[in-house]
C-alpha cells in the first residue's frame, strides 16, 4: 500500500504551460474514448438493425450478449492488460496505445459494410471491434488518471485531476450532441440507412488530435524517476493482486469508493434519461436536451469539488455524495414524474393495477441483452405492464392459473406462450397488448408525455441535482486512487476496482433496475439497487477507507 508519508501543501502558484498541455492532451484523449463508446450505446438499436437483422434468433442472442460484454464486462479485462504495461513500460505509451485501439475501431464501424452486404461476417467483426473498445477504455481511464496525477504538484491533485472526471460527462454530451445534429441534418430516413455512420467517423479527426498531442508529451515524473532508480516492477499483477497487503486495498478501492461511485454515477447520468424516455414517455429529443443542459451546467463542479478535495480531503465529498444521493432518489425522481408526466402521476395514484398470477411462474426479470424471451402469463403481463409505466400489485394464485391483469372494473386474461409457434406468439403477444392498451388508456394512463404538461424548468434543476451528486463522488475519485496505491503497482493496482465498479456495479444498472421495477410492480422500485450499494459504500468507506489527500505518491512502497 501507498504509504502513509506527507508532504506539506504547495505554495500557491499558477498552473504552468506543461501541466496544462498535460491535462489537456490527456482530457482530450479521453473525452474522444468515451465519445466513441457512448456512440454505440445510443446508436444500438439502428446498429443491431444494420448488422444482426439477417441471423437466426439464437444467432442473434449470442451477438448481443458479446456485444453487452464487450460494452461493460471485458472492461476489467482491458484494465489488466493495459495496466501491467503501465506500470512495466511506462503511463505515457501505454495510453497512446488505448487511444489507438479505441479510435480506429470506432472509425471501422463507420465504413464496416452491413449484413445485407457480407453477411455473417459483419456481426462478427463488429462484435470484435466492439471488444477491442472495451479492452481498451479498460486501460485509458488508469493511465489518464494516473499521468495528471503524477504531473499533478502535491496539495493540487484533486483539482487537477477533476479535468480527466469531466471528460465521461463531456463525451457523453458531445456524442448526444452530434448524433442530434446529424439526425437533423440528414433527417430520420437517411440517418437511419446510412447518416448513422457519420458520428463514427467523425471521430477520427479527434483521434489525429489526440494522438499528435500525446506524442508530444514527456513520460510522468514519478515512473521516470522510479524507472531510472532500477524500482518498477516485474510482476505488477502478481504484487496488485496476489499479495493480500495490496489486494485488501483494491477490495476495500472497489466496495468502500467505486461502487457506490458507479450507482451514482449512472443513475444520474443514465438511469434518468432511460426513466424520462421508457417510464414518463417523454419524447427523444425532449429528454437528450434535457440530459444536455443539466450535465452543461453540472459539469464545472468536477472541479469544483475536485479542488475542494485538496482542501478538505477526498473522502468526505465522496461519502457524503453517496449518502445524500441514496437518501434523495425517491423524493427526486417522484418530483420528476410530477414535472414530466403528470397525467402518468395521477393515474397511478388514482386507477390501481392488479396482477394475479400463480408465484411459482413468475421470474426475476433479468435481461441484461434485451433478446430473453420470458414465456408464462406471469411473466408476460409484468412486462407488457412495466414497458407501459404502469404500477400495480401482485396477488398469489393457485398453482397452474393463468395470470390476469384487473385495471379498474376491467379484467384481461393473460396466456402462456410455452410452446406457441413464432407467429401464435406474435399473434397473441398483439391482441394482448391492444387489450392492455386499450385499458389503461381508458383508466388515465397516458400513450406519452403531453408537453404542454411538462414543466422543463423544473426537470431541468432535478436534473441538474442529480449530475451534481455525480460530480460530488466522481470529482475527487481518481486522485483518491492514485493515492491509494504505490508508484510501482498503481496503474494496474487502481485500475481494475474503477472498471469492476464501473462497468459491473454501474453498466448492470439499468436492467438490473427494470428489473426491480418489473418485481414490484412500481415504477420507483429500481431505486433501491442504487440506493443499497451507495449506502453500502458510505458505511464500508467510511470505517475502513483512510483519508489519502496529504501522501506523497512518489513513494515507492
Amino acid at each position: 500500500m501507498a504509504t502513509a508519508q506527507t508532504v506539506p501543501a504547495t505554495a500557491a502558484r499558477g498552473m504552468t504551460a506543461e501541466e496544462r498541455k498535460v491535462i489537456f492532451a490527456s482530457s482530450l484523449g479521453t473525452v474522444f474514448e468515451w465519445y466513441d463508446f457512448y456512440l454505440y450505446g445510443s446508436l444500438a438499436s439502428i446498429v443491431a438493425k444494420q448488422f444482426f437483422a439477417g441471423t437466426d434468433p439464437t444467432t442473434a442472442f449470442i451477438f448481443a450478449l458479446l456485444a453487452f460484454a464487450a460494452g461493460f464486462i471485458v472492461r476489467p479485462f482491458g484494465a489488466l492488460v493495459f495496466g501491467r504495461l503501465g506500470d512495466m513500460i511506462g503511463r505515457k505509451y501505454t495510453f497512446l496505445v488505448t487511444i489507438l485501439i479505441m479510435g480506429l475501431s470506432t472509425f471501422i464501424v463507420g465504413l464496416l459494410p452491413s449484413y445485407a452486404s457480407i453477411g455473417i461476417a459483419a456481426p462478427i467483426i463488429l462484435i470484435s471491434l466492439r471488444i477491442l473498445q472495451g479492452l481498451a477504455l479498460g486501460g485509458e481511464y488508469g493511465g489518464a488518471a494516473t499521468y495528471v496525477a503524477e504531473h499533478a504538484p502535491h496539495g493540487k491533485r484533486g483539482s487537477f485531476t477533476a479535468w480527466i472526471q469531466t471528460t465521461a460527462t463531456l463525451g457523453l454530451f458531445l456524442s448526444l450532441l452530434i448524433i442530434l445534429g446529424t439526425r437533423t441534418a440528414v433527417g430520420e430516413t437517411a440517418f437511419a440507412d446510412w447518416g448513422w455512420r457519420i458520428p463514427f467517423l467523425l471521430s477520427v479527426f479527434l483521434l489525429a488530435i489526440s494522438v499528435w498531442i500525446r506524442l508530444s508529451m514527456n513520460e510522468s515524473p514519478a515512473f521516470a524517476k522510479m524507472k531510472a532508480e532500477g524500482k518498477t516492477s516485474k510482476a505488477p499483477l502478481k504484487e496488485s493482486f496476489a499479495e493480500w497487503k495490496n489486494l485488501k486495498i483494491v477490495i476495500l478501492a472497489l466496495i468502500g469508493l467505486t461502487a457506490g461511485q458507479a450507482v451514482v454515477w449512472y443513475t444520474g447520468q443514465f438511469y434518468s434519461l432511460f426513466f424520462l424516455t421508457q417510464t414518463l414517455k417523454i419524447d427523444g429529443p425532449t429528454a437528450n436536451l434535457l440530459i444536455a443542459g443539466a450535465l452543461a451546467i453540472g459539469t464545472p463542479f468536477f472541479i469544483v469539488f475536485g479542488s475542494l478535495s485538496d482542501k478538505i480531503g477526498r473522502k468526505p465529498i465522496i461519502m457524503a455524495g453517496c449518502l445524500i444521493a441514496a437518501v434523495t432518489y425517491f423524493p427526486i425522481f417522484k418530483a420528476i414524474t410530477h414535472y414530466g408526466n403528470p397525467a402518468l402521476e395521477s393515474a397511478i395514484n388514482n386507477a390501481p393495477v392488479v396482477v394475479t398470477a400463480d408465484p411459482s411462474k413468475c421470474q426475476f426479470l433479468f435481461n441484461p441483452t434485451g433478446t430473453k424471451t420470458f414465456t408464462s402469463s406471469c411473466d408476460i403481463a409484468r412486462t407488457v405492464l412495466a414497458n407501459s409505466s404502469v404500477s400495480y400489485d401482485t396477488v398469489a394464485a393457485p398453482a397452474g392459473t393463468l395470470a390476469s391483469i384487473k385495471i379498474g372494473d376491467k379484467v384481461i386474461p393473460g396466456y402462456d406462450a410455452t410452446g406457441l409457434s413464432k407467429e401464435e406468439a406474435a399473434a397473441k403477444d398483439k391482441a394482448f397488448k391492444k387489450d392492455i392498451g386499450d385499458a389503461i388508456k381508458a383508466a388515465g394512463y397516458p400513450a406519452k408525455a403531453d408537453p404542454a404538461q411538462m414543466n422543463k424548468g423544473m426537470l431541468l434543476v432535478l436534473l441538474t441535482i442529480l449530475v451534481i451528486y455525480v460530480t460530488m463522488v466522481y470529482g475527487p475519485i481518481a486522485a483518491m486512487l492514485v493515492e491509494m496505491f504505490p508508484t510501482r503497482i498503481r496503474y494496474s493496482s487502481m485500475s481494475l476496482p474503477y472498471h469492476i465498479g464501473n462497468g459491473w456495479f454501474g453498466g448492470l444498472l439499468p436492467t438490473t433496475s427494470f428489473a426491480l421495477v418489473a418485481y414490484k410492480g412500481d415504477i420507483y422500485y429500481g431505486l433501491w439497487y442504487p440506493i443499497i450499494i451507495a449506502l453500502a459504500t458510505f458505511v464500508i468507506g467510511t470505517l475502513f477507507i483512510k483519508e489519502t489527500k496529504d501522501r506523497d505518491i512518489y513513494a515507492g512502497d
